[in-house]
C-alpha cells in the first residue's frame, strides 16, 4: 500500500534541489523563471534545504541565459550566501541536448564557467524540434515515431558519453526515446537520472526501466517560481511506486525520529 503525501513528508526529507530556474531564464523582458536568485535561496531555507542550485536554460534555448550574465549571477549568489549563512548555493546550467560536436549547446570550453552541468532535451533549434513537437502532441505514423526515437536516443547517448553531465533532466519528456539505451548510457557514465517534479516524464513505467540498471536518481523541483523550490513529495511517491530503493536517490534522507525512553 502506497504512503500518503503527508506520510512521505514525515518519513523523508529533500536535502538539496539541483534544478531551479530564475529570471536569468528569459528572452528580453519575458521571464521564464519568475524569481531572483535570492528568492530561490530564501525559499530553499524555508523548505529546510541544505543546498539549492541555480540552473537556468542553456544559451540556445528560447529562454536561455546569456553567458555574459554569468559574472552577475555569481555576484547574486555571493550576496545570497552572505544573507543566508548555512545555505550552500551552486551555479549550474540546464544545457540543451542538440546536434553539436559534444551534443550540447554549452561547449566543453565553457564548462568551467559553472559548478556543474545538467542536460535535457527541449524544443530548441538543431534537434528535430518541429518533428518532435508534432509527434508528441498528435497522432503520428509509427515509422516516423520510431525514426525520431532512434535519432533522439542517439543524440542523448552521444551527449552523455561526450560530457561530464551531473543530471539528465526529465528524460522522455518532449521526445520519444529508448529508455533502455538511455539508462545504459547513464549507468556507464555515472549520470544521475532525474525524477522531475514539474514534468510528466519520467513516469512510473519509465522509472521501472531505469530501476533495472545500475543508476542513481535525483529528485528535482525544476522550479520556475520560488514557491516551487524544494518540491519532492509527489516525486518520492512516484519513485516508491516504481519500486526504486530510496537509498538510490542521492538527495533524499530518511528522517530519524527521537527514540522513546
Amino acid at each position: 500500500m502506497l504512503m500518503t503525501l503527508e506520510e512521505i513528508k514525515e518519513k523523508y526529507r529533500l536535502k538539496s534541489d539541483w534544478h531551479t530556474h530564475t529570471i536569468y531564464s528569459r528572452v528580453g523582458p519575458y521571464l521564464h523563471g519568475k524569481g531572483r536568485i535570492i528568492d530561490n535561496a530564501k525559499a530553499a531555507v524555508r523548505k529546510g534545504l541544505e543546498l539549492v542550485a541555480i540552473t537556468d536554460h542553456g544559451p540556445t534555448d528560447f529562454y536561455g541565459l546569456s553567458m555574459k550574465n554569468i559574472p552577475k549571477m555569481r555576484e547574486d549568489i555571493a550576496k545570497a550566501l552572505k544573507a543566508l549563512p548555512g545555505l550552500r548555493i551552486k551555479l549550474g546550467v540546464e544545457a540543451d541536448i542538440v546536434d553539436t560536436p559534444n551534443g550540447l549547446d554549452v561547449p566543453p570550453g565553457d564548462f568551467n564557467k559553472f559548478d556543474f552541468v545538467n542536460a535535457g532535451y527541449h524544443y530548441v533549434p538543431n534537434c528535430h524540434m518541429i518533428a518532435n513537437w508534432l509527434s508528441f502532441r498528435m497522432p503520428c505514423p509509427a515509422f516516423i515515431c520510431e525514426k525520431l526515437r532512434k535519432q533522439n536516443t542517439e543524440r542523448i547517448v552521444r551527449a552523455l558519453k561526450s560530457n561530464d553531465i551531473y543530471i539528465l533532466t526529465h528524460p522522455g519528456d518532449k521526445a520519444y526515446i529508448d529508455e533502455h539505451a538511455v539508462a545504459k548510457a547513464c549507468e556507464e557514465t555515472g549520470t544521475l537520472v532525474e525524477i522531475n517534479a514539474r514534468h510528466c516524464h519520467p513516469d512510473r513505467d519509465d522509472l521501472r526501466i531505469y530501476e533495472q540498471y545500475d543508476v542513481k536518481f535525483a529528485i528535482s523541483s525544476d522550479a520556475h517560481r520560488p514557491k516551487h523550490v524544494g518540491r519532492y513529495a509527489e516525486s518520492m511517491l512516484l519513485a516508491l511506486d516504481a519500486g526504486i530503493d530510496p537509498a538510490r536517490i542521492v538527495n533524499i534522507e530518511e528522517i530519524q525520529k527521537p527514540q522513546e525512553e
